[in-house]
């Protein structure tokens, strides 16, 4: 009797373990699957808002097709300049260089598209780096953006400072040549600053880390006074 009831206690323990790996694979596999569920959730959800998100910008007039930033000119050779309006070395290299490239323009020898970043709000207690290239944007809807943009260096504001108030930045746009009214309202609603956004998100992913930053046909180049323009451009387009 002993041993029967020594086979049917060890027949139960057999039993009992495998009960508990039954169970215990039961739970693995519902975690498994809950994790898998929160992943595919989770990669869903943020497509959703990246393509919301960029999608979710108002577009300037004369803005390329990616919308990232505003084209002057029509040349085979495709020049990008990231610049932002609080930069002081990028009003130097607008001073120095801005004419030859407005003159490669002229000359149908390159397409250059301005990227006006909004990299420096730090430097600024007004967010004055998004307030100008926002502003910049309302220039471009009137047909204005380098204007505008050559008398926004020409007043760049100290960094750290405030910056200019947007009624400034809007005597400024008058004096170029921008109707006060339209131009005013696109200011003060910051019809742009939803572009600015992107404009500067675009160029961090495309590993823009400072300004200026020029590019000649996707290749960066390191000094880009108006010899070196004309060269890399001269080179580009052979």
């Amino acid at each position: 009797m002993s041993s029967r009831k020594g086979q049917r206690d060890a027949a139960r323990v057999v039993r009992e373990q495998l009960a508990r790996e039954r169970r215990r694979r039961r739970t693995v596999w519902v975690s498994a699957a809950a994790v898998v569920v929160l992943v595919i959730a989770g990669v869903v959800g943020w497509v959703v808002w990246s393509n919301q998100r960029s999608d979710d910008f108002t577009t300037p007039p004369g803005a390329n097709a990616p919308g990232t930033g505003i084209v002057s000119g029509d040349g085979p050779v495709t020049v990008d300049v990231y610049e932002d309006f609080l930069c002081p070395v990028c009003k130097q290299f607008e001073q120095t260089s801005g004419s030859t490239l407005e003159q490669l323009v002229a000359e149908h020898k390159a397409k250059v598209v301005y990227h006006p970043v909004a990299f420096l709000n730090r430097f600024s207690t007004t967010g004055y780096s998004t307030r100008s290239s926002a502003a910049s944007g309302c220039a471009a809807a009137g047909g204005k953006f380098r204007e505008y943009a050559r008398a926004l260096f020409d007043r760049q504001p100290p960094e750290g400072s405030a910056g200019l108030t947007n009624d400034e930045l809007i005597d400024i746009g008058a004096g170029v040549g921008l109707d006060r009214s339209s131009f005013g309202g696109c200011v003060q609603e910051q019809t742009y600053k939803t572009w600015t956004e992107h404009v500067t998100e675009d160029a961090s992913q495309s590993k823009v880390t400072g300004t200026p930053t020029v590019r000649v046909n996707g290749q960066p180049l390191e000094n880009p006074t108006p010899d070196a323009l004309t060269a890399a451009v001269a080179a580009a387009g052979k």
